[in-house]
């Protein structure tokens, strides 16, 4: 039954009226609804979500409000690279000359620290923000974790939009410089979107308009997860 989630972001992309929306709440309210008895929480693996997006296209802010709504547990991979470079760990050196040249961390350490951030803590469902980065990514979870995501959540912006709230949000980072974030954003269009393509096929992508106020895509986010009932 649980399965059957994956094709819950293409049928959502395609609700366009209100009327629709109402019924597609309904649907999904059943189909996502525990056997009787049965609690996701006591099943073996967590609810995850990936969200994707290139820098500045949102996708943090909304996980914040996401996590805030619904409960559900943020895991920011860049952040988490972040804490290990400054851990003073044997990674932590490399992780912050990659981060400076806009590179990715490689997949195999991305992949740890997420794993042992979800194991870790006392939710079930999470939010994995900016990963996977890459197929190379994306392939290493499935390995390692031994599971798929069971949706993703895609925030398209224009670049032009994309580099002016990176650099406009002064939060201190060693990437936020107008050098870093345009060699990001090629790395982003070179190996990320693949990722989302990938996922886009096998109907588990749900395409978000990133444009707009906090507030605005805010609601566009909100069906989705409205629609989820999950037992924690």
């Amino acid at each position: 039954m649980w399965r059957r989630l994956n094709s819950l972001p293409l049928f959502f992309s395609q609700v366009r009226r209100a009327d629709e929306l109402k019924i597609c709440q309904a649907f999904c309210t059943e189909i996502v609804k525990p056997v009787e008895g049965e609690s996701y929480s006591r099943r073996n693996s967590p609810f995850v979500a990936f969200v994707l997006g290139g820098p500045g296209s949102g996708k943090g802010t909304q996980c914040l409000k996401i996590a805030e709504t619904f409960g559900f547990k943020h895991v920011g991979a860049g952040d988490l690279l972040r804490k290990e470079m400054y851990s003073g760990s044997e990674n932590g050196a490399m992780i912050q000359k990659l981060m400076t040249q806009g590179s990715i961390a490689p997949s195999e350490v991305t992949v740890k620290l997420i794993k042992k951030a979800i194991e870790s803590a006392e939710n079930c469902k999470f939010l994995i923000d900016g990963f996977p980065r890459s197929e190379e990514n994306r392939i290493a979870y499935e390995r390692i974790i031994g599971a798929e995501p069971n949706f993703v959540l895609f925030f398209d912006c224009p670049e032009e939009v994309m580099v002016k709230r990176v650099l406009n949000r002064n939060e201190g980072r060693v990437d936020d410089n107008e050098h870093t974030v345009k060699e990001r954003l090629k790395v982003y269009k070179s190996i990320t979107l693949p990722v989302v393509n990938h996922y886009a096929k096998k109907g588990k992508l749900y395409k978000i308009d990133g444009t707009g106020t906090q507030e605005e895509i805010f609601e566009r986010v909100r069906p989705v997860f409205t629609s989820l009932r999950l037992s924690t």
